[in-house]
């Protein structure tokens, strides 16, 4: 009579077990599956789709192989907004800095730049901005472009085949005759893969000429590089070889030197071939002695233009990004630009750089929480009190250059002569190099924020001792 019941239960619980062990087999094949799939992936990154050589500029072409870094990559077309950059206008204009801040614009009379001085757009737009700003109402060097176009396959055929031949050619074109070369040879692209990475092997590099150069006279000379380890490894060595970004870096360098051939000061006009000024070292000092010691085809010092109400020759400060980051704190840590502004991202088994180059304050937990292991909003509250201290130093220099300016225009209506008016003048030469150095250069000063605050404070002293040798020539 009870065989049955038992019989039941030895019958559900076998059941039960074959089901278990069913369901266990399943899950554990579906892993081993998973694990195989993401192994095959780490082991096939990419799959080469189509051929892409050193002529395909255009980025599409590349993202049929690539088409994780190619998504993100158009991402930079995008609106991105922090509190002191980015895009803050229509999609059609960015706001003009000259209006936000009008002592930028009575500090470059006699420039280009105070007719027109926009905020940044991501680099989908760097072409296009550059050939529609209203500085293009003056004259501009084709040299201009070295920067704003994916345009290596251009300076090669104008130096039949030597690529730094060809850029030290287009300094005596106009803008618009390289421009529309550009374009006639289809090249009318923006930064694109092919200007950073190797067609063949996908390994970073260097391409730009006047990054070449300026490097490898930074490393020939005697300046300290703690930021560039394998400058200093080279310099021990035979010499016998020119420093070559290219094969002597490391990997973590290039993921900077990548970004450095654009983001640096650098002369861009028709007097000279295009030219990074970093014979003696990377510091602002270093930049403003190679300057100094620069002579114009006329045999006459440098200087970028002459001030249309001072008469001073000044120094025009470009963005020189890579240069105050080689005086900060992450920098000297090996922490590299592509770290923070192109931070790694997961796709399946894959890990890539996030090609939507744009500010770590939008990404900060890929960029900055990797390493700086506290909360979002103490991080950023950090980089709000860096920014807005060097916010206040940037407009008391503005003010200070203002009264620089009005101190030497009044002075010249009562008469003084250029002679007894050159003290005065040079003294602006000085303070205007320091003030636009940290104004032109993109990260309000976060990049080196000492190195920021003694530049900017250089600035407000050396135009307040203008402003005294004016105000000493008013009778």
């Amino acid at each position: 009579m009870n065989e049955s019941p038992k019989k039941s239960r030895r019958t559900i619980a076998f059941v039960g077990i074959v089901v278990l062990v069913a369901g266990a087999t399943v899950a554990v094949t579906a892993l081993l599956f998973n694990i195989l799939e993401r192994k095959c992936e780490t082991a096939n990154p990419y799959v080469r789709l189509v051929e892409v050589g050193e002529d395909d500029t255009d980025p599409e072409k590349w993202g049929n192989n690539w088409p994780q870094q190619y998504d993100s990559y158009k991402r930079t077309a995008l609106t991105t907004r922090t509190r002191f950059g980015g895009h803050g206008g229509s999609e059609a204009l960015p706001e003009e800095k000259i209006e936000r801040d009008p002592w930028l614009k009575r500090m470059f009379l006699g420039y280009a730049f105070s007719i027109d001085y926009r905020d940044r757009r991501g680099h989908a737009y760097m072409l296009t901005d550059q050939s529609q700003t209203k500085r293009q109402t003056k004259p501009q060097s084709g040299s201009c472009m070295h920067c704003h176009a994916s345009l290596m396959p251009v300076y090669r055929a104008l130096g039949d085949g030597d690529a730094l031949a060809g850029m030290n050619k287009t300094h005596k074109m106009s803008y618009q005759e390289l421009n529309k070369m550009v374009h006639d040879m289809g090249h009318a692209h923006p930064v694109s893969c092919v200007d950073c990475h190797d067609p063949e092997s996908m390994q970073l590099r260097v391409t730009r000429p006047a990054f070449m150069v300026g490097i490898q006279k930074l490393a020939n000379s005697n300046a300290p590089v703690p930021s560039i380890p394998s400058i200093g490894i080279w310099r021990q060595g035979s010499r016998s070889h020119p420093y070559d970004p290219n094969t002597d870096a490391t990997r973590t360098e290039m993921r900077s030197f990548a970004c450095g051939q654009c983001h640096v000061e650098y002369y861009c006009s028709s007097a000279m071939p295009l030219t990074f000024p970093w014979a003696n070292g990377l510091k602002m000092d270093d930049l403003e002695k190679t300057w100094n010691e620069t002579k114009l085809p006329d045999g006459g010092r440098f200087f970028d233009y002459k001030h249309k109400e001072s008469g001073a020759e000044i120094l025009k400060a470009q963005h020189p990004e890579f240069e105050l980051w080689s005086q900060g704190i992450h920098a000297r840590s090996g922490v590299a630009c592509a770290d923070c502004h192109m931070a790694y991202m997961r796709d399946g088994a894959s890990k890539v750089s996030d090609h939507w180059v744009r500010s770590p304050l939008l990404n900060v937990n890929r960029s900055c929480q990797t390493c700086h292991h506290f909360p979002e909003d103490e991080l950023k509250a950090r980089v709000e009190t860096i920014q807005q201290s060097n916010y206040g130093l940037l407009q008391r220099g503005g003010a200070a250059i203002t009264d620089l300016l009005d101190a030497i225009v009044a002075a010249k209506q009562a008469g003084a002569t250029p002679e007894q008016l050159k003290p005065a003048q040079e003294l602006q030469r000085k303070a205007q190099w320091r003030l636009d150095y940290i104004a032109a250069e993109n990260s309000m000063g976060f990049h080196a924020p000492q190195e920021a605050a003694r530049i900017l404070g250089e600035a407000a002293d050396y135009a307040r001792q203008g402003q005294v040798e004016a105000l000493r020539l008013i009778k």
